[in-house]
């Protein structure tokens, strides 16, 4: 658990994100967890300038937006999504479907390739796009 304090594993997150939002994605993400086999949760900031930072002497850059993408396999089937929230306060009562995106929309947003493990014809189909049904989000 100490681990988890460093400055490392840190990002500054607009509070009402962080208390609403973000933190209804990773109930949400647990409530998942406790119910699959297994479940892959890749979690981080979207930095696509710098010029918002926080701090006098380290000037630690504030990220535009945060992601998560979850991966599980379900019955044999590989299935996949991601979910894309600005760092501020507007949207905050917006319901958890609607910041989600698909892992390719994320992918080109990152600059990240998440799930290149998979064989390709898996890869590509699951990244292509996402149910809600599958998420317990409908």
């Amino acid at each position: 658990m100490k681990e988890s304090f460093y400055m490392t594993n840190m990002c500054p997150q607009n509070h009402n994100l962080n208390s609403k939002s973000w933190n209804n994605l990773e109930q949400h993400v647990r409530y998942l967890a406790s119910r699959s086999e297994c479940i892959y949760v890749c979690t981080g900031p979207i930095v696509e300038n710098t010029d918002q930072t926080i701090g006098r002497d380290r000037k630690i850059v504030v990220p535009q937006a945060f992601f998560k993408v979850l991966l599980r396999q379900d019955k044999g089937e590989w299935k996949a999504i991601g979910f894309v929230m600005e760092n501020k306060s507007e949207g905050t009562k917006l319901g958890i479907a609607h910041f989600a995106r698909t892992i390719d929309e994320i992918e080109q947003q990152t600059g990240i390739d998440f799930f290149y493990n998979l064989p390709d014809s898996v890869e590509n189909d699951i990244e292509a796009g996402y149910d809600l049904r599958d998420w317990r989000l409908q």
